[in-house]
């Protein structure tokens, strides 16, 4: 167990940081779910730019790597594509 002030507080931030972050996270992943079901292309087309900020904001704050944020727009995008 942590005996100093500064380690409990570290683990206060590091646990609120860490809901915040599968929140987002889990967010970000049904998005792509829903994107990936839709066979409507005007549709896909239409949300393809929001789930694109929605991943660069979350590269931007380190929840998700940015590789993992450029597999996922390119595979997306030849998702909707295929449409």
């Amino acid at each position: 167990m942590a005996n100093h002030q500064s380690s409990k507080k570290r683990i206060r931030q590091s646990e609120s940081r860490r809901l915040h972050n599968r929140f987002y996270a889990k967010t970000m992943r049904n998005a792509v779910r829903v994107l990936r079901g839709t066979t409507d292309k005007k549709e896909a087309e239409a949300k393809l730019p929001e789930i694109y900020a929605m991943l660069d904001k979350l590269t931007k704050n380190n929840v998700i790597h940015k590789n993992k944020a450029s597999n996922l727009k390119g595979k997306l995008a030849k998702h909707v594509n295929k449409l």
